[in-house]
Parts: structure tokens; C-alpha cells; sequence
């Protein structure tokens, strides 16, 4: 249908317009021009919009896209193997002088799908509201230089058309912010001499025709648009012909690994700690920071030959206590390392519940990887892309070491007890804090080894996230000096979205426990929350939630829209939160101030009733409340 739409609205036009004599370059089918008018003053606006779709391509014109230092625009071609956008991005409009009267909040998500809801996002399709809301954002210096910010707070369809509309946003004279001429053309019929409104008349015939059809009167409206998010096939195949292929080289065994380092007594806790390396299909053009995915001619990853990558494993003290030993791997922070925990939580957990902990480095997100995260920020977020290339091979290690793990290492001498193995092969978990638990859910979404992990103060997609984390202050004011403009490097985020989507969970958490990939098992998560968290917005917890259909464990101390109470014990996926007592977080997107509060985000991880939670979660697959009511460990 709108396939169809999009074609008629490109031959449509009024009697009382002429086309124009001249085509601008680089101009696009549904525009006739670079930018949309519809918001004038900053090009690439609204985002995401059909408009910025051709023939199934994500394709921008050659100024399009916000410049770098106000000299070159982003290349847009490099968007092209998108056939749709983020189903889980922020949609960006401006309206000039609006203020965020009446607006939906994160603490008013539910006002968002009433009727008189003054922002709408809808199903196109089937007319269902989807809940939201909406940042006037905090960066901008200028009621000229200010995007409004629509979060969905739930992962969208795959490959499906919403709709976006606005209505009776104010100004701060109490008055409704006036539409755009173009916009205000296409919606009231009226001549204009605008190339974009004579070639869109079709296509918003049928907007407005949706709207009108649940509810939303075309009068009203100070602006609307559509746009069709990607589709499943395109976001998650290349990782998955990666896993898929890779898990059938390496065999049920896993790769093959060289131990190179022997640590006796490292800490308290742990008796050996090894570090080795594995070797793996690699599918970059080199193994280091720089590489590049390399593609066959089907369009698919193809293996260029065997790389090394290095990992850690902790034996603890209580592997000679005649107990089988699961394992578990552990997912770390942002832009870390293996290394993070191996003398903290992590350590503590295993002795004393039995595990053998390891982990290996989420290249792409890791420590070498920061020079590459700051230079996309700085120079060129086409460096990005590279960036998100390398988290492919990262995430592969990840379900590579498990499958090591499982298989050859389980026959290793230093885990041979009285003349057999310590180790349970069942007992195989995934656990990550931070970086590792948001990452967690694609790896959630993956593994063929693991059905049950821990993500611990996680959160998607990151573009909620971002502007909402203390982490993300010093890349702020890197974009910041790449890009001036406030609206400018919102849209940077959301272009960066685009590819993210491939690795990050935005693009794979719905397939945890339904729809399950070819070949993989149902999964479930336990997800320990921060309320006040500094560093990963609760916000992005809750999308997660939605998304799985995870329940509150109760006694909760806060109910939160869209998530469903219920009392343990459970089975299933299910979200803990914690509260410190800590002042409210603001309702705008950046972070909570460190002089007013104390930042919880490592603090679920050290509690008593975390650790005996998680044990019972990993060894049963059930949810117990271990906290005394509330989990308000003040």
C-alpha cells in the first residue's frame, strides 16, 4: 500500500501548480530538493520520514545531512544498505517557539495514547497509539536551534509504517505554534509553488485520510509525517550468518586455545586465573581497531581467515570443595575490558556459589576501541560505522568463548578434579553490568549455548540513553564542537541508530523469548535495576521490559507504565528494581547532578539479595524476592 502511495504521490499534482522547469540536483523523489520543507531551517528534518526512502533504500540527498564543522555534509550514501529505520529511535521535529506545555513526560507516558494527546505516534496499519514522550531537548541554546525529541517507550514493528502527528503544541504565549507553510499547504490543499507539496499531495492523503480515520482531525494538526523502520532480515542477518557460520567451524568443541599466563593466588577468591588466547574465524580485514566487516558476493560476512583474541578465566577457591562448577561469563563495562571484576563481585559470586568465571574483550565497545568512539564524535561519525563493524566480531568472541568453554576447556587440566572434570556443562550463564548488560540482550538474543543470563543496570536503545548518562558528557561536548547545532547532533545520534541497531539490543531483545532466531532456543533474563542510576537511564530498563515482557517482581517500589506486577516466585524474564532513596531524576534528557545525589549504578551488584537472586535465577530459572519488601537497601 505504500509502496503504491509513494509512486502516486510522485506523478500527483494540483491544476493550480506548475512543476518546476528545473530539477535541483541531488534532489529526492518525494522532495524535489535536499530538505523537506515541511521543517524549515534545519535540513533532514523530520527524522525518521519516508521521504528519505527510494526504492526500498535509506537514501539521502548530498546535503542533506548536517555538515562536519560546517564544511561537508555526512555522506549519505553510506546509509543505503538500510531498508528502513530504527524501530526503536526517536523521531526529531522542530516547531519553532514550542514550549513543553502539555507534553507527555516520562512521568505521564500514559497521557500520550489519550485522545487529546497533543503528540501521536501510530501504527499506520491498524491505528494503535504508541505510548511516548517527548523531550524539548536540553541542548538547544536557541528556540531556532531546539529538536523535540518523540521517544517510543516500546520497541517498534520490524519493517512496519507509523505515522507521526502534532497538534495544539504551545508557545510560550499559551498560543498554538503555527505550522509551516509547506506543511500548511499540503494539509488545507492550498496553492504552493513548493516542488516537495505538489509531489507529496498523494501520500498525505492518505496520512491525514489514517489520522482522520482514528481520530485525529487534519485541522488541527501543526505537523505530521510517516516513516518505515527496518526490517528484521536487514538489521540482524549479518550477525547471524556470522554466528551461524562460525558455530559450525569451530564445531561443538569451540575454538582452539594457547593458555599463556598462570596467576596462582591472584586474589582472595580466586585460586588460578589464566589468561589465554582463542583462535577464531574472523570476518574483519584485520583483527585490531580499524577493521572492517568483509562481504562476499551474496552480501553476506565472509571468513578471511583465523584471528587470536585473548581472554581470562577464574578459577575460585571452592573448586576443590568436590561441588560441580557452572560457568559464567561476564560481560563488561563500557569500553572496558575482560578484566573488570575479576577481583570484585564477579570473584566473590563464583567461590561462593560454584561458578568459573571468564570474559573476553567486546571489541568494538572495548578499551582499545575508545580513540575510534572519540574520533566518530569529533571528526567523522562515519567512523562509527567501522565501530559497529567490530562490535560484529565482538559479540561473535563472546558466543565463541562460551562455546570454548563448554567444550575443549571442560577436558583441561587445571579443572580436573579427583580425575574428572569440575565442570557442569549445563550450568552455563551469561551475567554483564552496564555496557555488558545492555550489550547482554543481543547476546540474550543469540546465544545457541545460553538460555538464561543477568543484565544488570541495562537499558536500549542508546539513543535514549545517551543524553541521560554522565558517561556521555565528554562525547557531548566533542559532537558538540563537530557539530553546533543542537538539532544537528541529535540527528547525528539517530543516523548513528542506524547502524547500532545491527549490534546493540534495540535490534535483537524482541527475539529473546519469542520469534526466536532459526536455530535458537527460547531465552530469559533477570534485569536488576538502579532506581536514580547516573550512567544507564532507567528509562531505557523500562523499554527493555516492555519490550521482553518482563514482569515487576513485587513487593516494587515504584509501579511503571507498561510493566506488569506480580509476586514471586517466577519463571520467565523478570525486572528488579532497587531504590537508594535517592532525590527524583529529571524529567528532561540529561543527567541526574552528582553534588545532589550519589550515583547507584554499581550498587545492585554487591547486595546480599542480588547475589542470592541471581544464584537461584542461574541454577532453577526461578525469581525469589530476597529482599526484606522493597528491595530499599538504604
Amino acid at each position: 500500500m505504500l509502496a503504491l502511495v509513494l509512486a502516486a504521490s510522485c506523478s500527483s499534482s494540483s491544476a493550480s501548480e506548475s512543476p518546476p522547469t528545473v530539477e535541483p540536483t541531488g534532489g529526492l523523489p518525494l522532495l524535489g530538493a535536499d530538505c523537506d520543507p515541511i521543517v524549515p531551517g534545519h535540513c533532514g528534518l523530520p527524522f525518521p520520514s519516508n521521504v528519505w526512502l527510494v526504492d526500498g533504500k535509506v537514501t539521502f540527498g548530498r546535503a542533506t545531512l548536517p555538515p562536519l564543522h560546517g564544511t561537508t555534509p555526512i555522506d549519505g550514501s553510506l546509509f543505503q544498505d538500510r531498508d528502513g529505520f530504527s524501530p526503536g529511535a526517536a523521531s526529531l521535529f522542530m516547531l519553532l517557539g514550542a514550549t513543553p506545555a502539555g507534553l507527555p513526560t516520562p512521568d505521564s507516558i500514559a497521557a500520550s495514547v489519550e485522545p487529546n494527546a497533543p503528540t501521536l505516534l501510530m501504527d499506520a496499519e491498524s491505528g494503535e497509539r504508541i505510548p511516548h514522550f517527548v523531550d524539548v531537548d536540553s541542548g538547544g541554546r536557541s528556540d531556532d536551534d531546539t529538536a523535540l525529541i518523540l521517544h517510543p517507550v516500546v520497541r517498534l514493528k520490524d519493517a512496519h509504517r507509523y505515522i507521526v502527528a502534532v497538534r495544539h503544541v504551545k508557545n510560550a504565549e499559551g498560543k498554538d505554534v503555527d505550522p509551516s507553510a509547506a506543511f500548511l499547504a499540503l494539509r488545507d490543499g492550498s496553492p504552493s509553488d513548493d516542488a516537495s507539496v505538489r509531489r507529496r499531495r498523494a501520500l498525505y492523503d492518505d496520512v491525514f485520510a489514517r489520522l482522520e480515520a482514528h481520530g485525529t482531525p487534519r485541522k488541527d494538526l501543526q505537523l505530521a509525517w510517516d516513516y518505515t523502520t527496518a526490517s528484521r532480515k536487514n538489521t540482524t542477518a549479518p550477525l547471524l550468518f556470522m554466528r551461524d557460520d562460525a558455530l559450525a567451524t569451530v564445531g561443538a568443541d569451540g575454538p582452539e586455545y594457547v593458555i599463556t599466563k598462570v596467576e596462582d593466588k591472584p586474589n582472595e577468591h580466586i585460586l588460578v586465573r589464566l589468561t589465554g588466547h582463542m583462535t577464531v574465524p574472523l570476518y574483519l580485514d584485520k583483527p585490531g581497531p580499524g577493521g572492517r566487516l568483509v562481504f562476499g558476493p551474496d552480501g553476506l560476512p565472509k571468513q578471511n581467515g583465523t584471528a587470536d583474541y585473548d581472554f581470562v578465566i577464574h578459577i575460585p577457591n571452592s573448586i576443590g570443595d568436590g561441588v560441580p562448577m557452572g560457568l559464567l561469563q561476564n560481560g563488561h563495562g563500557l569500553l572496558g575490558s575482560k578484566d573488570e571484576a575479576s577481583g570484585g563481585q564477579l570473584a566473590i559470586f563464583c567461590e561462593r556459589f560454584h561458578y568459573i568465571g571468564f570474559a573476553v574483550d567486546m571489541i568494538g565497545m572495548a578499551h582499545e576501541d575508545v580513540d575510534t568512539v572519540l574520533k566518530s564524535v569529533s571528526d567523522d561519525i562515519t567512523l562509527f560505522r567501522g565501530a559497529v563493524d567490530r562490535q560484529h566480531q565482538g559479540m561473535l568472541n563472546q558466543l565463541l568463548v562460551m562455546r570454548m568453554m563448554k567444550g575443549r576447556f571442560t577436558r583441561d587440566p587445571r579443572v580436573q578434579v579427583a580425575g574428572k572434570s569440575a565442570i557442569d556443562a549445563t550450568r552455563a550463564h551469561y551475567r554483564g553490568d552496564s555496557q555488558g548488560g545492555i550489550f547482554g540482550g543481543t547476546y540474550m538474543s543469540l546465544s545457541t549455548d545460553v538460555t538464561r543470563g543477568l543484565l544488570g543496570v541495562p537499558g536500549m536503545p542508546y539513543t535514549l540513553l545517551l543524553d541521560r548518562s554522565s558517561d556521555f558528557a565528554g562525547y557531548k561536548f566533542l559532537l558538540r564542537a563537530a557539530y553546533p547545532s543542537a538539532v544537528d547532533a541529535q540527528l547525528v545520534l539517530a543516523l548513528m541508530q542506524l547502524w547500532w541497531d545491527r549490534t546493540e539490543p534495540n535490534g535483537w531483545v524482541p527475539y529473546i523469548r519469542n520469534d526466536m532466531h532459526p536455530g535458537t532456543p527460547a531465552h530469559e533474563v533477570l534485569m536488576h535495576v538502579a532506581i536514580g542510576d547516573h550512567q544507564v537511564s532507567p528509562l531505557g530498563a523500562h523499554f527493555m521490559a516492555r519490550t521482553l515482557g518482563a514482569k515487576n517482581l513485587r513487593p516494587v517500589n515504584r509501579a511503571i507504565f507498561g510493566v506488569e506486577e506480580a509476586d514471586g516466585p517466577l519463571t520467565g524474564s523478570v525486572m528488579v528494581e532497587y531504590d537508594f532513596g535517592l532525590p527524583p531524576v529529571p524529567l528532561q534528557n540529561y543527567p541526574p547532578d552528582a553534588t545532589e545525589s550519589e550515583d547507584p549504578h554499581g550498587k545492585p551488584r554487591l547486595l546480599e539479595p542480588s547475589y542470592l537472586q541471581q544464584d537461584k535465577w542461574f541454577r532453577d530459572g526461578i525469581v525469589m524476592p530476597f529482599c526484606d519488601g522493597p528491595c530499599n537497601p538504604l
